[in-house]
């Protein structure tokens, strides 16, 4: 609880057992999908959640979202496994919703492939929230890890953005892993696959008339949206290299730095994605988290951890807590005021996932 509101994490993981990933091996292996799903029994599973649980209650969350591990969707594999893989996937997320349901609210993994496999796609978004109860997807805008799928502005995602508009069901922006082999030598690569992806789509995202044709969807890009901003938008300041110059213009070329033919103006139409386009607060460094949140605008952040996760075995030396701990780094931040906070912890979670306050009494 944050000031006697529940702290909502919209950026959680599934925790589970060895049987989990054992059936994950052999579908992957015998290339033969069964009938029969995950067989977990209770105990396995409730020691998998065992750790779960209590890192929440640590880092003072109350209700996260949970989704599948990106790393193991498998989406570079071919549809005919990669569709049963996610209906195992999100009916192993039900039942921890099921077994916890105070606890976890479902996220659900979509059966995207090289070839987006879209029509398959709204098929279990319709099946993870109309009959599981789930909140929204995740989705992975390069799923065969080779970056030749469309960007998420292109119309072949039309028909899921479509879905999930009428189901009310959010989209959470998550990418997976990269077969890039200039990144094999790169410890962890999966996390430059993860800024690389994000970034490019909310910039299709935010330069596209995405939002235009679907004013009601809404989606969510993980990590604070990827690179953050490096370049002042322009507006009115003086040009303190040459005041004789005047204000500053749109390019080096209209400021004199470049030789050549006329300055050419390009219109900019200046979209306001405002209330489509959000960013989780999934960064462990709070000087990067705390830029993020001065770019992107207190409205269109979302509280997000990721805890357990590849942050809850490293320090934070300014909170003294692990690393994942967004709780106690937010709150340590004298540029937000209390109410801005619980917007973060509580009130824009609820606004950005609509069927919440639907599936759970908040």
């Amino acid at each position: 609880m944050y000031n006697g509101k529940k702290v909502i994490d919209v950026h959680g993981h599934l925790s589970t057992p060895p049987h989990f990933r054992a059936h994950a091996m052999n579908l992957h292996a015998l290339r033969t999908p069964g009938n029969t799903g995950v067989q977990i029994p209770e105990a396995a599973m409730n020691q998998a959640l065992e750790r779960h649980l209590r890192v929440m209650t640590e880092r003072n969350i109350d209700l996260q979202l949970i989704s599948p591990r990106p790393v193991a969707m498998m989406q570079w594999e071919r549809p005919f496994l990669v569709e049963p893989w996610s209906r195992d996937t999100n009916d192993v997320i039900h039942t921890q919703c099921k077994m916890h349901p105070d606890r976890f609210v479902g996220i659900a993994q979509l059966p995207l492939t090289s070839g987006l496999n879209i029509e398959a796609c709204c098929t279990e978004l319709e099946r993870a929230i109309d009959k599981l109860g789930f909140a929204g997807a995740l989705v992975n805008p390069d799923p065969n890890g080779d970056r030749q799928s469309p960007g998420m502005d292109d119309k072949a995602w039309y028909p899921l953005y479509k879905r999930a508009e009428q189901l009310q069901a959010t989209l959470i922006v998550h990418p997976s892993i990269s077969r890039d082999p200039r990144i094999e030598r790169l410890p962890h690569s999966y996390q430059y696959n993860n800024l690389t992806e994000e970034t490019l789509a909310t910039l299709l995202l935010e330069n596209s008339d995405v939002f235009e044709k679907f004013p009601n969807l809404k989606i969510v890009i993980c990590h604070c949206g990827g690179a953050l901003r490096r370049l002042i938008e322009i507006g009115d300041p003086i040009d303190r290299a040459n005041p004789s110059k005047g204000r500053v213009t749109a390019s080096g070329e209209q400021s004199g730095g470049q030789v050549g033919g006329a300055p050419v103006e390009h219109p900019v139409k200046t979209l306001d994605v405002s209330a489509n386009l959000f960013f989780d607060t999934c960064a462990y460094d709070p000087w990067y988290l705390g830029a993020a949140i001065r770019q992107r605008g207190v409205g269109q952040m979302v509280f997000g951890t990721e805890a357990p996760g590849s942050g809850s075995a490293s320090l934070n030396p300014q909170t003294g807590k692990a690393s994942d701990d967004v709780v106690a780094i937010i709150d340590n931040f004298d540029f937000l005021n209390n109410e801005q906070k619980m917007d973060i912890f509580h009130n824009n979670p609820l606004r950005v996932f609509p069927l919440l306050k639907k599936l759970r009494n908040i």
